[in-house]
Formats: structure tokens, sequence, C-alpha cells
């Protein structure tokens, strides 16, 4: 005797508009598709080929780019909403998830700016990384009280998952409570409007993505009881001018801190060992950074395409090979090697012009109080004169490389974009 295993028989079709995939083994419909616009409402059930279905999910990329969707009614049947579910559904303003839903997918709700409030109701157990990323009119998001899983304590407007402490998502009216220990992947992933923060010394850890874009920032104190921070976490804050990097942190995540050309200088407390690839890549406004004794790895391209560099302060005292990429940045059409002076270590100069790329710093100068001297000098230094890359002297900055004389008699090269 042979057994056979039957799958169950599954059929897309559209009824009114919606495109369903029908489960006739289980009488289950699954929404999959459509070309919406307006106002919204999926029926609870419905009729195909004298049998009645029950809609119990929105599928994945249901609903994506229908930017004309206004509102949208899910039925009490629905007890999951997939991936990218409402992905850049921007024209929506008003949503009520219902308490049949348990599982909510990762990005169901990126990029729908409109919505200004969200509440989880209790039966939801499961909510995927940047459900609500992009969501940046959000102004209130509350988790029912009943939930044993998500919660919004102390009136925090965030979600928070109960048992480990970590705050999942929030807004631009998120108050981060003193509990938290951890903020978690994409937890405020997208949000513009998000002008300040206060992180509270509970945390621990800051997660991947987890303040990405947030371009209303502008500086960010993060506690020394901060251990890690993670890839992207800062990426893009195109605002942010001031960051304090405590001593507790021991790793800096790739992409941590990419594309924050508001930065003018950062120091790399002597805790951390570890600087992922591009953790500063094209932090442009940077003059100045501090690499403390303990780091052992410097990704690629960590500190590329930061063209306005003068200094690079090294307190380390066994240098390491590092990638020739670490300290580039880019000229038309190929990469030239950073112009700021390296300062390092009394008695390490030799070495540092042993080691791959270190050796590349056209100009290394040992003591650490020379380089405290030159970044006050630089500072107060003021531009003179201005040449473009032909030597014709310019009054304003010009597209690509300029040549700029200073006060204290120093010259610069600048990348101006």
């Amino acid at each position: 005797m042979s057994i056979m295993s039957v799958s169950a028989f599954a059929e897309d079709v559209e009824i009114n508009g919606i495109r369903y995939s029908l489960n006739d083994e289980t009488l289950e419909a699954e929404v999959i598709d459509g070309s919406f616009s307006g106002d919204i409402t999926i029926p609870e059930t419905v009729d195909y080929n004298d049998k009645t279905y029950s809609v119990t999910s929105i599928g994945e990329d249901a609903f994506r780019w229908c930017y004309d969707l206004t509102s949208i009614t899910i039925p009490n049947s629905v007890t999951s909403i997939g991936y990218h579910a409402f992905w850049q559904c921007y024209g929506l303003t008003e949503l009520t998830i219902p308490n049949s839903v348990t599982s909510i997918g990762e990005h169901a709700f990126e990029g729908c700016d409109g919505l200004t409030s969200i509440t989880i109701p209790s039966s939801v157990t499961s909510i995927g990384n940047g459900a609500f990323s992009y969501c940046y009119g959000l102004e209130s998001i509350i988790v029912e009280n009943g939930n044993t899983i998500y919660d919004s304590r102390d009136n925090c407007n965030a979600i928070i998952e109960t048992e480990t402490n970590t705050l999942i998502a929030g807004c631009k009216n998120t108050v981060i409570p003193n509990s938290i220990t951890s903020i978690g992947d994409d937890a405020f992933d997208g949000c513009f409007d998000l002008t300040s923060i206060i992180i509270p010394n509970s945390v621990t850890s800051i997660g991947n993505g987890a303040f990405f874009k947030c371009s209303g920032l502008t500086s960010v104190t993060i506690p020394n009881s901060v251990t890690s921070i993670g890839d992207d976490a800062f990426a893009y804050c195109t605002g942010l001018t001031s960051v304090t990097i405590p001593n507790s942190v021991t790793t800096i995540g790739d992409y941590a801190f990419c594309g924050c050309g508001g930065l003018t200088s950062i120091t790399i407390p002597n805790s951390v060992t570890s600087i992922g690839d591009r953790a500063f890549f094209g932090c442009s406004g940077l003059t100045s950074v501090t690499i403390g004794n303990s780091v052992t790895t410097i990704g690629e391209y960590a500190f590329w395409d930061c063209q306005n560099l003068t200094s690079v302060i090294s307190l380390i005292e066994e240098p390491f090979e590092i990638n020739e990429n670490t300290f580039c940045y880019w000229v038309e059409d190929h990469d030239e090697f950073t112009t700021a002076t390296l300062y390092v270590p009394v008695g390490t100069k030799e070495k540092y012009e042993s080691v791959p790329a270190w050796n590349r710093f056209a100009n290394i100068v040992e003591g650490i109080e020379n380089a405290v001297k030159s970044v006050e000098s630089d500072a107060k230094a003021e531009e003179t004169e201005r040449y473009n890359v032909s030597g014709q002297r310019i009054s304003s900055p010009q597209k690509g490389l300029n040549m700029v004389k200073m006060s204290d008699g120093t010259t610069r090269k600048v990348m101006c974009k």
C-alpha cells in the first residue's frame, strides 16, 4: 500500500476588484493583490463556485504602492497582516487593526506617512521589524491593555516588547521609559520629525537602523550604559551636529554614522575595540577624529569621503594594517588619500610609517599634545582665499576640489558637491 501526500488546492481569483488566494481545504481566503484607491472595505467572507471562504489574512505586498488608498476596513476574520502589506500607502489616513489580528509582518505599514495614530490590539503577539518605519506623521502609538507580549508603559507613545524591555517602534512624540534595556532594530527608522530624544541609563544596546534617517535629530547623548551601537544605527542623520560616544561602548557597527554630514568632530573612546565598515562614511563635515587605544579593527571605507578632515588623532600604540580606502575621498573619477595630519603617541611614528595604510599619511606627528594645539588652532583659523582645481581664484565654493588658504598659513583641500 502506498501513501500519497496531497497539498491543499489553492486558486487565485478576483472578486469585486480584490484578488484572493482561495484554499479549498480550509475554506480560507488571503487578500493578495488589487488596484485600490479611496475607501476600501474587505469583507469577512467571499463566495466562489458555491463555496464560502473566510478572509483570514492580508498577504505580502497586497496593498503595496496603493498611493491613493485613504482608508481601509479590515474585518474581524483577519488574523495576519503580511510583509509589506501596506508598503508606501502614504495616502492612508485612517486605519483600525481589529482584535482578531495576531501578527503584523515586517515593514507592513512602512511609508504610511499619512497615519497619525496607531492602536495595537491586545490580540497581537507578533510584530516584525520596521512595521511602522517611515510613518513620520505618527504622533501616537498605543498598545491596548491586556496584551501579554507588548505594552506602551508610562504613556510612552511606543511599542515595547514586554519580556525583553526592548522598544521596537517609536514616533516623534516617544519618551523612552527608564525601564527600557534596548532600542530595537529599525525602532525609529525614517522618523524625520524626531528632533530630540533622551536615551535613559537603562539602555545597553542600540539596534541596527534604530535611528536611520532621523534627519531632524541635531544632537544625541548616548549614556554610559550602552555597550554596542548597531549597523546603520544613526546613518543619514544629516542634522546631527553632536554625538557623544561613552567609554562603555565596545563596538560600532557598519554604516553606524554613515552620511552624518553635520558632524564636525568625533571621539572614539578607549573602550571601543571594533569600528565597522563605512561607520563614518561620507561624514563630509568631520574635521577631527580621535581613535581610542583599544581599537583593533577598522573596517573598509570607515572614514571614506570625509574630505574635510584636517587631523586624525590615533591613540593606538601598536598600529595594525588598515585598508587603503579607509581614509580616502573621491575626486572626479578616482580616490585620493586624505591630506589630514596623523597624530600618534610618542615613540610610535616609525611603527606607523611601516604599516599599511597608515604609512600613506604624508604628515605624521608624534605627541598628542601637538594634536590638541592643532585642533584648537583649526577652530580659530578662518578662510582667506579660495581657488578651484585650475588655480583660478573663486569667491565662493565651487563644485569639485577647492584649495582653501587659511588665516593660520595652512592650505586645505576641500571637496565641494
